[in-house]
């Protein structure tokens, strides 16, 4: 078996002309990629005031509800809140449009393709989406077309034959050894190997990852289906029946404090008997 085994001795200028080219020219493009997402992304739209108090108006309510069974407010104060609450939704006094005129029909959800702001959104993401794409398709190009049935370098540990697929694509050599790595392959393990690197230079949250590359697709961004606007005055109305079940959960944090902190110490007094 010995006699057999071949030998290869590769050329230090594919070290050179090759590997190290296509190592740093993936770094380099993963990192551009990175800073051009950044360039890409618009700053968020600022919320009018009337919408800001209305979702946090429902978000006041799911904080105080959710607390309701080991509440740190007072029966009195918890009370105040909680009908205050109630009354308002009743009345839709955090409405962003104001309280529904009576007799007036509600209308049905807006269309998202319509509003200006899903649609920035949409071709934000296919903005992006194509950052990530066209540099693997065009270095993957340039690899088939120059570099094509290139061995740049073998590996130092052993492996089994289920990696050879994986190792050696390009070249068709079923006897050769496992270890020897082609340029299609090193491309294939540069895309997900380098990831570590990129958030060792820019951050856990950058957009060189690849990860995001395999799972992207060219037009994710249309064929998701867009989140339509919350109606308020339905989730209001929902509300209001949680806060009346919460009120039945209500427990106070104070009951019994006293009692509670001298039984943790074991300070309680004894009681004489008779």
């Amino acid at each position: 078996m010995a006699s057999n085994a071949v030998s290869l001795y590769l050329d230090p200028q594919i070290r050179d002309w090759v590997l190290f080219p296509i190592t740093l020219v993936m770094i380099l493009v993963g990192i551009l990629r990175h800073y051009v997402v950044i360039l890409l992304q618009s700053p968020p739209k600022k919320l009018a005031r009337n919408a800001l108090r209305e979702q946090r108006a429902l978000v006041r309510s799911q904080v105080l509800r959710t607390t309701a069974a080991y509440s740190p407010l007072p029966p009195s104060f918890y009370s105040s809140i909680s009908d205050d609450l109630t009354e308002a939704f009743a009345s839709g006094t955090y409405l962003k449009d104001g309280a529904p005129k009576p007799g007036h029909t509600p209308a049905g959800p807006a269309n998202p393709l319509t509003d200006p702001g899903a649609m920035d959104g949409m071709m934000a993401g296919m903005k992006t989406q194509m950052v990530m794409m066209v540099p693997q398709m065009v270095i993957m190009g340039w690899i088939n077309f120059f570099f094509q049935g290139f061995v740049l370098i073998k590996l130092p540990f052993p492996l089994t034959l289920g990696f050879k697929s994986m190792l050696q694509r390009g070249i068709e050599t079923p006897d050769m050894d496992v270890r020897w790595v082609s340029s299609l392959s090193w491309y294939f393990l540069n895309f997900f190997g380098l990831n570590g690197l990129y958030r060792l230079l820019l951050g856990n949250d950058n957009s060189a990852d690849s990860s995001k590359d395999a799972s992207a697709t060219p037009f994710g961004a249309f064929n998701a289906a867009p989140a339509g606007p919350q109606d308020y005055n339905k989730l209001f109305k929902t509300e209001i029946d949680n806060l009346e079940f919460s009120n039945a959960l209500y427990s106070w944090l104070g009951d019994d404090v006293e009692d509670r902190v001298l039984k943790r110490y074991n300070r309680l007094p004894k009681t004489k008997s008779r």
